[in-house]
């Protein structure tokens, strides 16, 4: 890197926010099936702690020898209901704990894949594992876990869906914070390095490093510093950003691939926001001229962005994956608490724009009242939007028990704080209750 190069770096992570948000291992556990899960268990342990013994440290030693901030080592792993082999009762609560106590012994901060891909049926493992989620993620500190309810090519397991909305419902029963480990897809990716919905598909190697970038308040300041220029001069400067933060990804996840002895697989170009002030995508869209997020012009602005910074940041990388795009995580985004809480944007226009952006309803506080029928309804929903758009949806809503809209639930640290929103009284249990599968689009049919 030229010396201007590398002195805009430094300003960038001093005054601006920028770091790589995680460094992801990926694992697969394919060769710990044994037909008896708690013997699987075990084996699971074994790989995890032995692939991953030096990931923290290595990670530690780029961002103290570059000055480069690494705010998470992560892990992700085969999805768990694939591993239970011949076990006709497999114990997945075992393999949670397997999971959870590698991830403290190696030290990593979040581990995923206590995950189940349902979307064209579920085996009876796969609803063992759904059982056992609030269980598994109330006796857990480090796991995450999700499950995929539709994809284009196979349309939507509504019976999934009716399903998940019962166990969110009995995930925040026991403590809402839990719901924040949880989340359900459309069309997930295989090499997402990001939590709470990250799994190792099956289509992946042993073991790989996966980077995940941020920097919201990089494209801030780069927009804010030209408050008169056009869209297409918005577009260019949003571009040439997004190159220096996913070249940044690309240099730590190379790095930190041969010191670790494995293969580097993606970076994933998300804008990923916290509550931390100036660090928001949010306050990236009313820089462009809004009052507030939630105005009119939101989704139009957001779609720009999404755009450009993939535009950017897929030349800057040798292989981009993951969900890479602009997240709008509610409770981790400053201006976005902001509008929530002052009533400024509503669930139904945050779905409008996840039908641009990375991901979905995320991170969104409802009334514990709300019935799982009605969060069903949620899922199916936003899964529609990224099945007929053929783009990675999600959901992570977290039902607060005893709290109801005007109120607030603090998370801490990255996950900031909720505003409980309303949602639509409307019945949709009929609906939810028909039972099958929701046919794919026509478009799915390419062969």
């Amino acid at each position: 890197m030229e010396s201007n190069q590398i002195k805009e770096t430094i300003e960038m992570i001093s005054e601006e926010n920028l770091d790589i948000r995680t460094i992801t291992m990926g694992i697969s556990l394919l060769d710990c099936i044994t037909g008896d899960t708690s013997t699987t268990a075990a084996r699971i342990y074994d790989k995890i702690t032995a692939k991953a013994a030096n990931l923290v440290a290595v990670a530690d030693a780029i961002e103290n020898e570059f000055g480069i901030p690494i705010v998470n080592k992560r892990i992700s792993v085969t999805p768990v209901a694939l591993l239970a082999g011949s076990d006709p009762k497999p114990n997945f609560p075992a393999i949670a704990q397997a999971m959870d106590q590698a991830a403290k012994a190696v030290q990593v901060d979040l581990i995923g894949g206590y995950s189940a891909t349902v979307q064209a049926g579920c085996t009876p493992a796969d609803v063992a594992l759904i059982n056992s989620l609030p269980e598994a993620l109330a006796t857990t500190e480090r796991v995450c876990a999700s499950v995929n309810v539709g994809a284009t090519r196979s349309g939507l397991n509504m019976d999934a869906v009716k399903l998940m909305g019962q166990v969110v419902k009995d995930v925040s029963t026991i403590d809402p914070v839990n719901a924040m480990k949880l989340v359900i897809f459309a069309n997930a990716v295989e090499d997402n390095p990001f939590m709470a919905g990250a799994f190792w598909g099956v289509s992946e190697g042993d073991v790989a490093i996966n980077t995940g970038v941020s920097g919201p308040g990089v494209v801030q300041r780069a927009l804010a510093d030209q408050p008169h220029a056009t869209f297409e001069q918005v577009c260019e400067q949003i571009k040439q950003t997004a190159f220096k933060v996913s070249r940044m990804g690309q240099f730590v996840g190379k790095v930190a691939a041969e010191r670790l002895g494995v293969p580097f697989n993606i970076v994933d170009l998300s804008l990923a926001p916290t509550p931390a002030r100036n660090d928001s995508v949010a306050q990236i869209l009313e820089t462009l001229g809004l009052s507030h997020v939630g105005t009119p012009g939101t989704t139009a602005a957001l779609a720009l962005l999404n755009d450009a910074v993939k535009k950017g940041g897929i030349m800057a990388a040798e292989k981009v994956g993951g969900l890479s795009g602009a997240f709008i995580p509610v409770s981790e985004d400053a201006n976005m608490i902001a509008a929530a809480a002052a009533g400024q944007i509503t669930i139904e226009k945050l779905e409008a724009m996840t039908a641009v952006c990375s991901v979905g309803l995320d991170m969104i506080a409802i009334p514990g009242k709300t019935p799982a029928t009605t969060i069903s309804g949620m899922i199916a929903d936003e899964a529609a939007i990224g099945i007929v758009n053929n783009k990675t949806t999600a959901v992570r809503v977290i039902p607060v028990p005893g709290k109801d809209v005007g109120e607030t639930i603090e998370f801490g640290g990255l996950f900031g704080r909720a505003p409980i929103m309303a949602v639509n009284d409307g019945d949709a249990s009929v609906f939810v209750n028909r039972g099958g599968q929701i046919p794919a689009p026509i478009h799915s049919f390419k062969n």
